[in-house]
């Protein structure tokens, strides 16, 4: 019985494992497809580098601004950003895009469909106030964008990220404010 059960955790964790290496698969594939040709403007940060927020302790630095250190602590918990940019063919990439990347296993956040442009935001989450993937996907005329980050996006944080955005612009001077 119990190498049964054993038999039945490891399939079902192959399973899994499986799935999602499958949907990271399709964004890493369409990502390295293009990451080498000169149309792209290309943005890869890794997860060691991201992991090297890890390090910093934020409460012990020497740090007054507070969006730094709002920032410092989101950043710590992404484990990847990639960044593709087109301005030719926009229209071609975002469709090839949206046929290569499983969309439906995200929830949409935000659509937005104007003179031409196509504008999505996407998550993955689990449910809580823990957001696994944010993709950012826009299409048009002029720009084709694909924006994937990747790993433990805490609502909470970014929430205090906003409040100190918010809270900096309140005491910029009048001609400052937008």
């Amino acid at each position: 019985m119990k190498s049964l059960k054993f038999l039945f955790t490891v399939m079902l964790l192959g399973i899994v494992t499986f799935a999602q290496a499958q949907q990271a698969s399709a964004i890493d594939k369409y990502f390295q497809q293009y990451v080498d040709d000169e149309r792209f403007t290309v943005v890869y940060i890794s997860s060691k580098l991201l992991g090297m927020f890890k390090q910093l302790n934020v409460e012990g630095l020497n740090v007054d601004d507070a969006e730094a250190k709002a920032i410092i602590e989101l950043a710590s918990d992404l484990e990847g950003i990639r960044i593709l940019v087109a301005e030719e063919n926009a229209g071609g990439f975002y469709k090839e895009a949206k046929s290569k990347i499983n969309t439906k296993e995200y929830e949409v956040l935000m659509t937005v469909r104007d003179e031409g442009e196509n504008v999505e935001f996407l998550v993955k989450d689990d449910g809580n106030k823990t957001i696994h993937e944010l993709l950012l996907l826009v299409g048009g005329e002029d720009e084709f964008v694909l924006m994937s980050f990747v790993g433990k996006i805490d609502l909470d944080k970014v929430s205090r990220l906003i409040n100190e955005f918010d809270d900096s612009e309140k005491n910029l001077p009048k001609e400052q404010k937008q």
